[in-house]
């Protein structure tokens, strides 16, 4: 499981709140966050609101799709996927061809098609 330190859309200061909480990877940022209850509960611990909460959420589930690691992480964010939910709003033809584009902005390679439709196949399945 990434560390979170490796979601970017958390901000800097909730950062050591939450490993304060003992959340140091996105698996037990997502195990602690499956709720509403317990996402509220976050919230008050770390002093952020319930919908900080659910977007870190949605990038962790993203980062912890097969085959993710740091590079794809900042492919997919140079495509306009910051979370799940990004994902989940567009169709695979589109999926790829963002994810395309945002190779050949940062000039690395474009992932494989069996790779990209194996992520939006599983952001689809974790949506479920």
């Amino acid at each position: 499981m990434p560390p979170i330190d490796e979601l970017i859309r958390i901000e800097p200061i909730y950062h050591g709140r939450l490993q304060r909480q003992g959340i140091f990877t996105t698996g037990l940022l997502l195990e602690v966050t499956e709720t509403v209850t317990r996402r509220q509960n976050l919230a008050d611990q770390v002093g952020a609101s319930t919908n900080d909460v659910l977007m870190w959420r949605d990038e962790a589930q993203m980062l912890n799709l097969a085959g993710f690691g740091p590079a794809e992480h900042r492919l997919l964010s140079q495509s306009g996927f910051e979370g799940l939910k990004d994902i989940l709003e567009v169709d695979l033809p589109t999926f790829g061809t963002r994810l395309a584009r945002g190779a050949d902005e940062l000039k690395m390679d474009r992932p494989s098609d069996l790779t990209i439709e194996g992520w939006w196949d599983q952001a689809h399945t974790l949506a479920e």
